[in-house]
Parts: structure tokens; sequence; C-alpha cells
């Protein structure tokens, strides 16, 4: 009998064991922010990944494994429990609190962290996904941002860049103050061509007229979806501004542009270069 009560004792040690060790050094992640997804990919534990999301597109072969569970705000919970994750990982942003509640009601371990579009706060998001991944080498990633940084030419006469969200001619919509678009223009040397909204307009002939930019810039697919750099041009009022007129027209890979992970420095350098031309 007493025999027996140790192995039950033992079984039940070795079970707390097993599930902290799984909260502590999760096998099976997922990540619904592709700057998160980044670092996790960064740090070295890309395997690791079962689920992202539709924002999570570098490195490119890291849907060949995760499943790809599409925009945050349509992900359901029946999809990410079907992947049988022990931990996930998102923004503030990302998650509604009744998803985060359903989640940790289901056993999963939920951590959201604050996403601050400068580079102290990749830094520090860096930090805690790493923290939450009980991953210590994540400062070699601090050092290459600050590598990056230190290629970014100042610009004497900053350009006046505007950010055009482009998904075909029906849907045009302009970048604002406190927007990841007006901080990384800044950071490039550039400034945002308008400054007396915030968050996102839809764009019009008075507002691009008003803007007047040296440089429009979009994503890559958006200028695709436009048929390329003469959609653009035909777009009402664009050929009137200095941007139009001189044809600078700038496109660049989305998340790279705007996920503010750990290639923000790359952004930025990419982005510098192009206005110096």
């Amino acid at each position: 009998m007493k025999s027996l009560r140790n192995r039950l004792i033992l079984a039940v040690i070795c079970l707390s064991f097993s599930a902290v060790q799984a909260a502590s050094n999760p096998q099976r992640i997922i990540s619904l922010n592709g700057a998160i997804t980044e670092i996790v990919c960064a740090l070295g534990h890309q395997d690791k990944l079962v689920g992202v999301d539709v924002t999570s597109t570098y490195p490119k072969d890291v849907k060949t494994k995760a499943k790809d569970l599409g925009h945050v705000r349509s992900v359901s919970v029946e999809n990410i429990i079907a992947l049988k994750p022990q931990l996930v990982l998102a923004t503030q942003t990302d998650l509604s609190p009744e998803l985060v509640n359903r989640l940790k009601q289901a056993k999963i371990d939920v951590v959201t962290f604050n996403h601050d579009f400068s580079v102290e706060g990749v830094k520090k998001l860096i930090e805690q996904v790493a923290g939450a991944l009980a991953e210590g080498g994540y400062k070699k990633l601090f050092t290459k941002i600050d590598t990056d940084f230190a290629k970014v030419r100042n610009l004497k006469n900053k350009p006046k860049v505007l950010f055009i969200y482009a998904r075909g001619a029906g849907t045009l919509m302009v970048a604002g103050k406190n927007t990841p678009m007006e901080k990384i223009i800044a950071l490039a040397g550039g400034v945002n061509a308008v400054n007396d909204f915030e968050d996102f307009k839809p764009l019009t002939p008075e507002s691009l007229l008003q803007a007047d930019p040296d440089y429009i810039l979009l994503f890559t697919s958006g200028l695709q979806s436009l048929g390329g750099v003469n959609g653009i041009l035909d777009v009402n009022g664009i050929s009137k501004t200095r941007a139009g007129k001189n044809k600078k027209i700038i496109a660049m890979d989305g998340q790279l542009l705007s996920g503010f992970g750990p290639r923000v420095g790359e952004a930025a350098q990419e982005l510098n270069q192009l206005l110096s031309k």
C-alpha cells in the first residue's frame, strides 16, 4: 500500500514538473503578430511555431510548418485550440479580452505585449518576447538594430513623404500622425507630408495638393494593386504634386516597412537610401 502511495506521489510530481517545463519552455507556439513572429524566429524558435497570423510574412518560409490563421480580428478560438498550442503571443491591440479569457479557460498561456513604434519600443518588445520564451540571447538583435541604424545617413533637406495605403484605385488612404508610417519616415530622415490628423484618412485630390510631397511611398503590394507606377500617376491629383511630376514613387515590402520588428533598422536604412536619390 505504501509502495502504491509512493508511486502515486511520484506520478503527481512528474506531471507537475512537465506542466512547469511546458510553461517555461513551450514547444508549440502561436504568434498573432508579424513583428512578434520575426522575433520568435530570430531567437531561434521558428520550429516551435504551429500557427501565425496573416501579417507573419517573414521569414519567407515561416508558413511552411505554421498554419496561417488569417487576420487576427477574424481568427476563431476553435482554430487556435485545434493547433494545441502551449503559448499564444500577440500585442495588446491584437486580441480582445473575451478571446484572451476563452483561451485561458482552455488552459492555454496567453502573453500580450505593448508595441510602441520606436526603436526603444522594438527593443523592449524583443526583450519581453524573449522572456516569454525563456530565451537569454536576445541582445544580439539589439546589436543588429544599432548597426543598421548607424548606416542611416542624415538628409540635409528632409524630404516630405506621403504614404498611401492602396488596395486598388477604390481604396486609397493617407497616413497621418501617430502611425507606424509617420515614425519610419522620420527614422529614415524624412518628414510625414501630412500632420493635421491622426491615423488614416481617405485620399482626396485636395489633400494631395495641400501636402505636395517630394516622394510618395506605398507598400509593394499596394503599388501592384494600382498597376504599377503608371497606375499611381493616373490617380487624380498625383501628377500635380512634386512627387508625381518627378516620378518619385517608392514601394517597399509592407511588413518590413511597417512591422517595427527586428528589421526596423533595415527598413529605415532602405528607405533612407531611396530618399537620397
